[in-house]
């Protein structure tokens, strides 16, 4: 395994997060769903392959996915030799303070979410998504108190708009309270709007970028046809996927893959990974896994350095959509 810092921080992650979404899913969907036992393999081969770096979210199966790191992974391994990241923002009930970025919602948050966890800070706390009301002093001031009084390490945003999180650093550096270190975005080989905005503002300004989805919800692993069919289970049971999500480029980006994994006898999955690692600003793609293999095959990945002309092919068949304004 690699490891890099987060960002302008020293705060130093292994190069390949192992996302928490699948921790406590079972009875919420027909795929890739643990609870605690089922957990456990997973997080003994990621620390044996090196990966210390792992993030979740109140709002993951209601608090369960941050139960199970509190109740699982830290009996394994000594608190300071991982990191963990985790996000508020996202409603976690249906009262009018349960959800957004109101200190109020905030602070009761934070202490809910050590709790669960097991411990006395989180290395990371990002934004999970903006809310439309409470302004960006509020917010931020919110998170600079939490990092004062301890319980945050460092804070970083997810998904928003370039310019909002742009209103984040500026507020921050004009103020003098803590700084973003790191952006969490939708960003992989068949999803590459962010180049426009999002990946230059945080290469520009030293904020780390930790993709989500590095693998398209699957469909980059390459064992997917256009007719429909696939050979796992996710493919099967994704409901987030239906008829069109993918189109004829983001197949052809897929024959490349298939392409240049048969000539490096690697897997398509780690030649996408690859290709995420060696972008600029990139420091750690959150991978999800639902076998073992897949995490063996996410920690090779690093050692994968691709061409010029390799990631020439990979980015060639790429159709950006049409932005927001347009």
């Amino acid at each position: 395994m690699k490891y890099a810092p987060l960002g302008r921080s020293g705060l130093v992650v292994s190069r390949i997060c192992l996302g928490g979404n699948s921790w406590g899913a079972r009875g919420r969907r027909g795929w890739g769903a643990f609870d605690a036992a089922e957990s456990a393999p997973f997080f003994r081969k990621a620390l044996d392959l090196g990966i210390t770096f792992f993030d979740t979210a109140d709002s993951y199966n209601q608090g369960r996915s941050e139960e199970i790191i509190g109740e699982v992974l830290l009996r394994m391994v000594p608190r300071d030799e991982v990191v963990i990241s985790t996000k508020v923002g996202i409603a976690m009930g249906d009262g009018p303070n349960e959800s957004g970025l109101g200190r109020k919602h905030v602070m009761r948050s934070i202490d809910a979410q050590l709790r669960r966890l097991r411990t006395d800070h989180v290395d990371v706390y990002q934004v999970h998504r903006l809310d439309p009301h409470t302004p960006v002093e509020e917010f931020m001031e919110t998170l600079d108190m939490l990092v004062r009084a301890g319980k945050v390490r460092h804070v970083g945003g997810s998904t928003m708009p370039a310019y909002r999180f742009a209103q984040m650093v500026m507020f921050a550096d004009w103020r003098g309270l803590a700084r973003p270190i790191c952006m969490q975005n939708l960003y992989n080989l068949v999803q590459r709007e962010e180049e426009r905005e999002m990946n230059r503002l945080c290469l520009e300004q030293g904020v780390g970028l930790i993709p989500y989805s590095p693998l398209a919800r699957g469909f980059l692993a390459g064992n997917r046809d256009p007719a429909g069919g696939g050979a796992t289970e996710r493919a099967a049971n994704d409901k987030v996927v239906k008829p069109g999500t993918y189109r004829a480029c983001d197949w052809a980006v897929v024959e490349r893959l298939r392409a240049i994994a048969a000539a490096r006898g690697a897997t398509p999955a780690q030649v996408a990974l690859a290709w995420l690692l060696a972008k600029p600003a990139i420091v750690a793609p959150i991978m999800g896994a639902t076998s073992l293999d897949q995490l063996e095959g996410a920690a090779a990945a690093v050692d994968i350095p691709l061409d010029d002309a390799e990631i020439a092919a990979l980015e060639a068949p790429y159709e950006f959509r049409p932005s927001p304004a347009q």
